[in-house]
């Protein structure tokens, strides 16, 4: 069942990333690509770091309890106790302090450069052109890629699982481009661009798995902020007023998109196979969609209707490997 609880932690990662998306779309047109993310990606790092703090206190108040009724039983029964007490104690204080800063860098490293790409990608498409449509599409084929590589990479792909690969790419094509191509643009390839580094993303974390997810994905964050911070300095004209006008996106983006979600994708993949975990999160634009519809009134089409069908068969289609293996992950 371990395959399962990873894609329902994951698909609640999507409809995060699904409704997120008014929010960012709001924030760039206040503020640019680079302050929009150093600055979620501050409010994301200091949420979890309170978060975490919150998590050790109750941790260690709990390993403290536990201890001293060890020792209360242990010296009831005629033993030295404190021992017992000790080890509890130390083991878990030692899980507690370690932080996995390589980890942390390296995904926040390839984070940044994904989330660059395909936010600078959306703002530059020109005037009349369904950017996020194509965009959507375009981030989409990190689902194809992932199963591609990992496929390279020595892990075996059933053959169920590429059907539902090749659904979702269906689905998310008439979900997403129903209104057809009518060329390329820059936006297309820095979109694609960004894919890649989602790609990249996903195996990374996948690689370190072992890893204690809230942690590293506060490190991950605090990587994402200097990197854009600089960034933000230098080519950037930052003003109070569009900090003030995007703050309400860039609190949604960094606490819900960012801290929560981030740290749930990271929890969900070391229980999904890398190949089901970007099917799942695909979906994220079908929650965009969705959310449009109900938000904003938008209208889905006969086409993308078809769309959402076809990728929540994909998604039910990509379960069915894990559990004819006995969901040994």
């Amino acid at each position: 069942m371990n395959n399962i609880k990873g894609s329902l932690i994951l698909l609640l990662v999507a409809f995060i990333w699904g409704t997120a998306f008014v929010a960012q779309t709001s924030g760039a047109g206040a503020v640019g690509t680079f302050t929009f993310n150093a600055a979620r990606s501050i409010v994301g790092a200091l949420f979890l770091a309170v978060v975490i703090i919150i998590k050790n206190v109750l941790d260690n108040w709990y390993s403290s309890n536990l201890a001293g009724q060890s020792d209360k039983i242990s010296t009831e029964a005629g033993f030295c106790g404190n021992n017992s007490g000790k080890v509890i104690s130390t083991e878990n204080g030692s899980r507690l302090q370690t932080w996995p800063l390589g980890a942390g860098i390296i995904c926040g490293i390839v984070l940044f450069a994904a989330m660059t790409f395909q936010q600078y990608g959306i703002s530059v498409y020109p005037q009349g052109v369904a950017a996020s449509g194509r965009s959507g599409f375009i981030t989409a084929t990190y689902v194809v890629m992932v199963s591609v590589v990992s496929v390279f990479m020595g892990k075996k792909m059933h053959w169920i699982t590429g059907v539902s690969v090749a659904g979702c790419v269906a689905g998310m094509y008439l979900l997403c481009m129903s209104g057809g191509v009518s060329g390329i643009y820059l936006g297309d390839v820095l979109v694609f661009l960004g894919a890649i580094c989602f790609t990249i993303h996903i195996l990374v974390i996948d690689k370190f798995s072992s890893a204690d997810s809230m942690k590293m994905s506060c490190i991950q964050f605090m990587a994402i902020a200097i990197i854009s911070t600089f960034a933000m300095i230098f080519t950037e004209n930052v003003t109070f007023a569009g900090i003030k006008a995007a703050l309400i996106p860039i609190l949604y983006a960094g606490v819900l998109s960012g801290g929560i979600a981030y740290t749930l994708q990271m929890v969900g993949q070391k229980y999904a196979q890398p190949s089901v975990a970007s099917i799942v999160m695909s979906l994220e634009s079908v929650f965009a969609v969705l959310a449009g519809w109900i938000v904003l009134g938008e209208l889905l089409k006969p086409k993308e209707i078809m769309g959402c069908v076809l990728v929540f068969t994909a998604v039910i289609l990509a379960q069915i490997p894990g559990m004819k293996k006995g969901d040994t992950k």
